[in-house]
């Protein structure tokens, strides 16, 4: 039998197949809340060494209030500096470390899951910080260790 028929015949019986299983014994599992980087005037700003950076994590939930809140871990942190956004962006595709960076990280936070929640990670950009750009990471880390997460561009200038 060939691959297309074989297919064919898996989609036509694989659910006339699930339709005659058990029942669920717990509650389905409703979406989770996810949570997604940030406010645009987190990073749409200048920041100067010796400032606090506050990341307000975008919180999007499902709509069914019985589901179970994940546990999740959001982390976020800046690395830099690099002399143009360009430099930033080609470092990132390569897989060699650049020397002279620094990075400086925020705790982790550990979100409720609460409805209204807002969860906020604090970074301490270091009195050391040099002028440039810097590479803000963030990212989730759900229960199964699947982990989302994203980039921008921060831009840090000499203290005045």
């Amino acid at each position: 039998m060939d691959v297309p028929r074989v297919r064919l015949l898996a989609c036509l019986v694989l659910p006339l197949l699930a339709a005659c299983g058990v029942e669920p014994s717990g509650p389905v599992a409703a979406a989770p809340v996810t949570y997604s980087c940030c406010e645009a005037l987190d990073v749409d700003r200048l920041y100067q060494p010796g400032q606090t950076m506050a990341v307000h994590w975008t919180v999007e939930s499902s709509d069914d209030s019985g589901a179970t809140p994940p546990r999740v871990e959001l982390t976020a942190r800046l690395t830099g500096p690099f002399a143009t956004a360009g430099d930033l962006k080609a470092a990132t595709e390569r897989t060699q470390p650049v020397p002279g960076l620094v990075t400086f990280a925020a705790a982790p936070v550990r979100p409720s899951g609460t409805p209204g929640e807002r969860p906020v990670s604090t970074i301490m950009i270091g009195l050391e910080a040099k002028p440039g750009y810097y590479n803000l990471v963030t990212s989730m880390v759900g229960d199964g260790n699947a982990a989302s997460g994203g980039g921008s561009v921060v831009r840090v200038v000499p203290k005045s």
